[in-house]
């Protein structure tokens, strides 16, 4: 999964369950490896019950599934509530 880091700027996220989390403000890099050690999510969805109060997340970039028009990551279920539970 090859891509140039300022092209995940302003990028939305989503979970593999089609949750939108939110978009993309920064990278953090990790020098030592020359890799994306997670990306600094921000506009947080306000569905996201868990999350009140924050203003954004750091998700690691280890659980981004793929990279296209949007970035997917892995979903956690205690993390994010499902749709089912509406």
């Amino acid at each position: 999964m090859k891509t140039q880091i300022t092209e995940l700027f302003g990028m939305e996220v989503y979970t593999e369950k089609a949750v939108r989390v939110g978009i993309v403000d920064d990278a953090v890099l990790n020098v030592d490896t020359k890799k994306i050690d997670s990306l600094a999510v921000s506009d947080l969805n306000p569905e996201l019950l868990q999350l009140k109060g924050f203003k954004g997340i750091k998700v690691p970039y280890r659980i981004v599934r793929s990279i296209g028009d949007v970035i997917i990551i892995r979903h956690f279920s205690n993390m994010f509530p499902s749709k089912d539970a509406e």
